[in-house]
């Protein structure tokens, strides 16, 4: 009976394929910088929706329409400024709480290769 094959040489062809069937390396934070991307996307459109709508009620009630809509304007500019902040505060909360979990087992490998503690898997 021949001796099992190596994995390595499949890690060496495609690293991609590999970190993706492995978990060795997270790939959260290209998939939380896409998040971020659309998130952001969207934020602007609902914004670009909100002063449209403004301009669509200036065009149709004339005067009366600019006092109506330069509020609806203004609200809409800032609303999308700050749900921007806000949605770049919790992404980043995000990559800062997976970057702990990393650093953590990280320090657990290191402490364990010391002899600190032993492994609780028995």
């Amino acid at each position: 009976m021949r001796p099992p094959r190596s994995l390595e040489p499949a890690a060496k062809a495609n690293p991609l394929l590999w970190d993706l069937l492995t978990l060795d390396k997270l790939l959260t934070s290209r998939v939380t910088h896409l998040v971020y991307w659309c998130g952001l996307a969207l934020i602007a459109f609902v914004g670009f929706v909100s002063v449209g709508v403004a301009v669509g009620v200036i065009i149709r009630e004339g005067l009366v329409g600019v006092l109506l809509a330069l509020p609806t304007i203004i609200a809409g500019l800032l609303v999308m400024t700050l749900l921007g902040l806000l949605w770049r505060s919790f992404c980043e909360l995000y990559v800062v709480v997976l970057n702990i979990g990393a650093d953590l087992s990280a320090l657990r490998r290191h402490a364990e290769q010391q002899g600190m503690f032993e492994s609780s898997e028995r």
